[in-house]
């Protein structure tokens, strides 16, 4: 398939001329139409259940963090809104994310001041949750998802189906439904409170523009990606890789690499522009978004750290120093044979593989995971789930029960057991794609196995009391389940970036032969 892909390149002509055949000939309008407004309908039935820390003072949760970052950027100077003050106690939920997620909070806390002033004024704002503020706050997380997510989906779809891949219209449609419709995604933003919509929308808009060849515009989306969450650095070798292998592919390999990289620093330029004042002032901003005082892992996240932990215990053995040495090299190490792979053979498939196991290899062994970082891997795999629907179901159903006790911390059960089954059902729709890896693989029996141990885990984790010298046991299986099953989908994702390059050496010798 590959083969043909390469022999048959389209130009950027051929490109839009593609994009607009998609468009105004499939008859796929109405459709995207109904699925996109019940995407809509699912988030607003999540929305009117609980979110982090409600009614639980002192510092509440993620839902009073976002609040916070509002109420800091209206009415503190921009100079001021990463720095410890006494109208700004960093310890009360100070800014830890890049610029743009303050500019985003600037402009969500206009919305709410406009409509509930209170809900935004200085300190006296601490621990708000009238219910106006509740609902502007729910509405700011949607208009982002709309506004940001949803458009560069279908971006994404426009360019992968007019070019990258050809499918069935059904095929299609269910795809554009999986990945508007994750659940991991919709329970986090909506239900949990946060804005990964933002920042994983960016990605999805920056993957879209390099699989139709804007190579100059995918960087720069994808900077704003990694300047409104530095979790998207995560697909940072993929993009990397990828593009500096077509950069040596080129006529001019030097000019192509100069072109991408005053992109790059121009987008970053311009978001950090408030903060290039003094030497000083981007380093106190950088040192907010490495928490390296909390430790090298929170609660319980399915990576190795944490898993491994139940027999090595990191903390006890290596202070903080040597964890941040031994965390860059495990990551470094574990996602620099992907980059490389990409950098040999830059195929537009390689590519999603490569965002796959580039991602992966951040969540497992990067400093401080959070559960909610499994939404980075599970982007690329939706982005393949037409052709490796099982890695992409498989994924899916591991990062929810990964997030379980964080959800059911949230009171989020409910919405939780409904999007499981909605999942479920939309995945067994029966629509043409490539399903050979399933109906014949020598493992059912251990996938049903595992399925069933994932449900009864579930069960036990809402019904059971765990023992009392052993309080967080059944999340500790769970995560040991989680990660095994994550290793699994990380190692077949090399193993088909490996493939990629033997057949993309194939067809090199191929042509050199003719």
């Amino acid at each position: 398939m590959e083969k043909k892909k390469k022999a048959t390149k389209p130009t950027r002509d051929d490109s839009e001329s593609n994009i607009w055949s998609f468009v105004t000939q499939r008859g796929t309008t109405a459709s995207f139409i109904c699925i996109t407004l019940f995407a809509i309908l699912v988030r607003i039935a999540v929305s009117i259940h609980p979110y982090s820390g409600a009614g639980t003072p002192p510092k509440y949760g993620d839902y009073e963090a976002q609040r916070h970052w509002m109420e800091i950027t209206l009415n503190l100077p921009v100079k001021e809104w990463y720095r410890n003050s006494t109208v700004n106690d960093l310890k009360y939920w100070g800014l830890d994310y890049p610029p743009l997620t303050a500019y985003q909070s600037y402009i969500h806390g206009l919305f709410l001041r406009y409509f509930d002033p209170q809900s935004v004024e200085l300190y006296t704002s601490r621990g708000y949750e009238s219910y106006i503020g509740k609902l502007l706050m729910r509405w700011t997380v949607l208009l982002s998802d709309v506004l940001i997510f949803f458009p560069a989906v279908i971006y994404f779809f426009i360019v992968y189906y007019s070019g990258v891949h050809n499918g069935s219209k059904s095929g299609m449609l269910w795809h554009f439904a999986m990945i508007l419709l994750n659940p991991c995604l919709i329970l986090i933003d909506h239900g949990h409170f946060q804005y990964n919509c933002i920042s994983l929308g960016f990605t999805v808009a920056a993957v879209a523009a390099i699989l139709s060849d804007r190579d100059i515009a995918g960087s720069i989306l994808f900077t704003l990606a990694l300047n409104h969450k530095q979790m998207s650095a995560y697909f940072a070798p993929a993009f990397f890789g990828y593009l500096f292998g077509k950069c040596l592919r080129c006529h001019n390999p030097f000019l192509e690499v100069l072109k991408l990289g005053l992109a790059v620093l121009g987008t970053f330029t311009v978001l950090w522009w408030p903060y290039l004042y003094s030497l000083e002032a981007p380093f106190e901003v950088l040192s907010r978004l490495a928490p390296f005082e909390r430790g090298i892992y929170e609660d319980y996240v399915a990576n190795f750290w944490c898993t491994s932990s139940v027999i090595v215990k990191w903390k006890r053995l290596f202070n903080t120093q040597a964890l941040r040495i031994l965390s860059l090299v495990s990551t470094v190490s574990t996602c620099l044979p992907s980059m490389l792979l990409l950098i040999m053979a830059p195929s537009r498939r390689n590519f999603l593989f490569g965002l796959l196991s580039s991602a992966l290899s951040f969540y497992f062994f990067s400093f401080q995971v959070h559960e909610k970082s499994i939404l980075l891997p599970l982007l690329p795999a939706s982005f393949l789930a037409i052709d490796e629907p099982l890695i992409f179901r498989w994924l899916t159903y591991f990062a929810l029960l990964s997030m379980f006790p964080l959800l059911r911390r949230d009171e989020l059960v409910l919405p939780y057991v409904a999007l499981y089954g909605l999942f479920v059902l939309l995945y067994n729709v029966p629509v043409q794609r490539e399903a050979t890896r399933e109906t014949r693989s020598p493992f059912t029996t251990l996938k049903y196995f595992l399925t069933a141990c994932s449900l009864v885990l579930h069960i036990v984790y809402l019904m059971v009391t765990p023992p009392r010298r052993y309080p967080f046991l059944f999340e500790a299986v769970m995560m040991l389940l989680c990660f095994s099953q994550f290793f699994f989908i990380f190692m077949y994702s090399s193993m088909k970036q490996w493939e990629l390059l033997k057949l993309s050496s194939q067809t090199v010798r191929e042509k050199k032969n003719s």
